[in-house]
């Protein structure tokens, strides 16, 4: 088991393994020393995540979702490195959308629960650059998408 994977246990998390695509893209591309990820959309055990933050979801909800997309993420960048999760550098950069109300201003707080969940499993590797964007809906009417650049070795 890698140090990290030894980390997530530590905080209750086993990666599944990577969901695969829902159409006609790769999950990630590497380029060099980078991984660039697909959006990885909010989903537990139970199915997927959905409603609209500002409605029928409090920002908590939000991050909550958000958290299920960095285990996503880091499922995907496991299956970039072969399996050995203890290649990842750094996560550079994440976007994070937000099916939100108009009105909603709290989209940061919502994308939250993916940086938060990244910095308290990886440590100062962990942390980033960030975008969180309001989306006035998203696929499957979910909660959240989060995408990612992510530095191997």
């Amino acid at each position: 088991m890698s140090m990290i994977e030894a980390n997530l246990k530590d905080l209750g998390v086993t990666l599944a393994d990577a969901p695969a695509p829902a159409a006609n893209y790769v999950p990630f591309v590497q380029v060099g020393d980078l991984v660039f990820v697909s959006g990885q959309i909010s989903q537990n055990k139970d199915g997927l995540i959905t409603g609209k933050i500002g409605a029928d979801m409090t920002v908590e909800d939000g991050a909550a979702a958000a958290r299920t997309c960095a285990i996503a993420l880091l499922s995907q960048v496991k299956a970039a490195c072969d399996g050995d999760l203890d290649r990842l550098v750094r996560v550079v950069k994440l976007t994070g959308f937000v099916n939100s109300t108009p009105d909603f201003t709290d989209q940061p707080k919502v994308i939250n629960g993916c940086s938060d969940f990244l910095v308290e499993a990886l440590g100062d590797m962990g942390r980033h650059s960030r975008s969180a964007v309001s989306a006035g809906a998203l696929p499957l009417n979910v909660a959240v998408e989060i995408e990612g650049i992510f530095q191997i070795k």
